[in-house]
């Protein structure tokens, strides 16, 4: 007698809990086979993530991260000989533009994003190390020990490190790629292979700590190793990145390389500091000072905000010459005012903690204009998290075709700041809810203004390349152009009548 056979729908019902046990089991050790024993499961979260940080923390400090890369990556033993170039002729410009062609048509044939693509391709010129790791070393075996002061007060060795991008973007440049974060700039050694071409010669250590005639001989050495070589010839200087961040530093040749890229601190378009023709926002850039101050971080803004009684705070000097002489007026008005801080700046480290302590506990930060338009103030109040009232109608702002700083700053003009009583009833017509808003912008803000050895993404050493990558484009234009034109046969056009910057106090929303 045959057993009595069960419907399918139920046989079926009874097996299904043990086949899906199965292959819930079966699957679970496929996948931890697969990451234990996978050769590339660490390559994996390396594709994944867009910028790897190494384990080494990024060093801020200029004096740090300068021991660290003379004890380094300095060579150990200076060069034997002179590599200045010697006389170049017509045939080697020739040569290097015939290769440049070659390799232009084959990324716009092979690179449908040409030459709009990234990353920016660099060659960084070999200089010889009286122009590069010889002023390195001067100042870091004078920094200790001297008490150099400039005419206005101010100790030689902070200027120098409030100007010090020509360390920080160099150094970045020729650190090994694998030690590097930045994806947007990339050295190359081969000079047709470049987009670009930067001059590694501290224009700022050389001014400050040479003797007058000695810095003016080796401005002079400088430049003509320069402009003998063949990619300048070749464009005529286009193409070409000087850091002049200092707005005294390589004044007595610069009318020679106005053509090129100069690296700024601000356009000063009162001609004051540069002579009509010789900067533009079309070719130039400008770069953020180094900050004075440390940096407020997340943790730090956090315990700040309940300190921040001040409203109003300015620690520097009152009395300075051209753009600057508004400081006494403003001075004169708000000195004595409830809830505002004006203190006569000092030198040395003193004045540094007393102003990183005044700027953390003040909602609103002065950033009137010094000699020049800018000052490193402005940095000073972006990184600490207090708000800059910026009162500089010629000033031209860093990366500011990438940043709005009216996110995160209040603009006034001059003729508004000097009438009694106008920028007290300015600051506090602004609600505590677009008090926040800044503030919290400023936190995001602060990245972009703190240079560091490795270069992070967003930093200022990332920004300076993006902001290049838009000028490229007209700077192929312009090499081009000067190649083919007859230089007799019609006007040069020039940016001398370019509309000067003109700022404008902020509307109240």
């Amino acid at each position: 007698m045959r057993a009595k056979q069960m419907p399918s729908s139920i046989l079926t019902r009874s097996k299904s809990p043990v086949i899906l046990l199965f292959a819930v089991i079966i699957l679970a050790l496929s996948f931890f086979f697969f990451f234990l024993f996978s050769p590339s499961s660490t390559t994996t979260a390396a594709v994944t993530v867009p910028y790897r940080h190494p384990s080494v923390r990024p060093e801020t400090s200029f004096v740090a991260s300068l021991e660290h890369f003379l004890a380094h990556k300095a060579p150990k033993i200076p060069a034997s000989s002179d590599d200045t170039v010697g006389s170049v002729i017509d045939r080697d410009v020739r040569r290097l533009d015939e290769r440049k062609f070659v390799k232009e048509m084959e990324w716009l044939r092979g690179d449908p994003y040409y030459p709009m693509s990234m990353p920016v391709r660099v060659y960084v010129y070999e200089m010889p190390s009286k122009f590069t790791y010889d002023l390195l070393w001067l100042f870091r075996n004078t920094y200790r020990e001297t008490s150099n002061i400039t005419s206005n007060g101010s100790p030689v060795h902070r200027l120098i490190e409030q100007h010090s991008i020509d360390y920080w973007l160099w150094a970045d440049l020729i650190a090994p790629e694998s030690e590097r974060l930045l994806k947007n700039v990339v050295r190359v050694v081969k000079q047709e292979e470049a987009d670009l071409f930067y001059v590694p010669f501290f224009t700022t250590i050389s001014f400050f700590l040479l003797e007058k005639q000695q810095c003016k001989a080796l401005y002079r050495e400088a430049l003509k190793w320069v402009t003998d070589q063949p990619a300048w010839k070749r464009s005529e200087g286009r193409d070409h990145i000087f850091p002049i961040h200092h707005p005294w530093s390589f004044k007595s040749v610069r009318r020679y390389v106005k053509n090129a890229i100069w690296l700024l601190p601000d356009m000063d378009s009162t001609g004051n500091w540069y002579k009509p023709g010789q900067v533009s926002l079309e070719k130039d850039l400008i770069l953020p000072y180094v900050p004075n101050v440390d940096l407020c971080d997340a943790k730090c803004l956090l315990e700040s905000e309940s300190k921040r009684t001040t409203l109003l705070f300015f620690r520097g000097r009152l009395k300075r010459n051209a753009g600057g002489k508004i400081r006494a007026k403003i001075g004169a008005e708000l000195t004595g005012a409830k809830d505002v801080v004006i203190e006569e700046g000092t030198a040395g480290e003193g004045g540094k903690a007393a102003a990183q302590k005044g700027m953390r506990r003040s909602i609103f930060c002065l950033s009137p204009a010094g000699d020049t338009p800018s000052s490193a103030r402005l940095f000073d109040a972006i990184v600490s998290g207090c708000i800059p009232v910026i009162i500089s109608d010629e000033l031209e702002l860093p990366f500011e075709g990438i940043l709005d700083y009216r996110k995160m700053a209040v603009f006034i003009s001059s003729t508004d700041a000097v009438q009694p009583g106008w920028i007290l009833r300015y600051l506090k017509s602004i609600s505590s809810t677009q008090i926040r808003e800044m503030r919290r912008n400023l936190a995001e803000y602060s990245r972009h203004f703190v240079y560091s050895n490795p270069a992070q993404p967003l930093g200022p050493e990332d920004l300076v390349w993006r902001m290049m990558a838009g000028k490229l484009v007209n700077i192929k234009l312009h090499t081009r152009r000067s190649q083919r034109v007859v230089k007799e046969s019609r006007s040069v056009c020039t940016c001398d009548c370019r509309r000067s910057n003109s700022t404008h106090s902020n509307p109240i929303n």
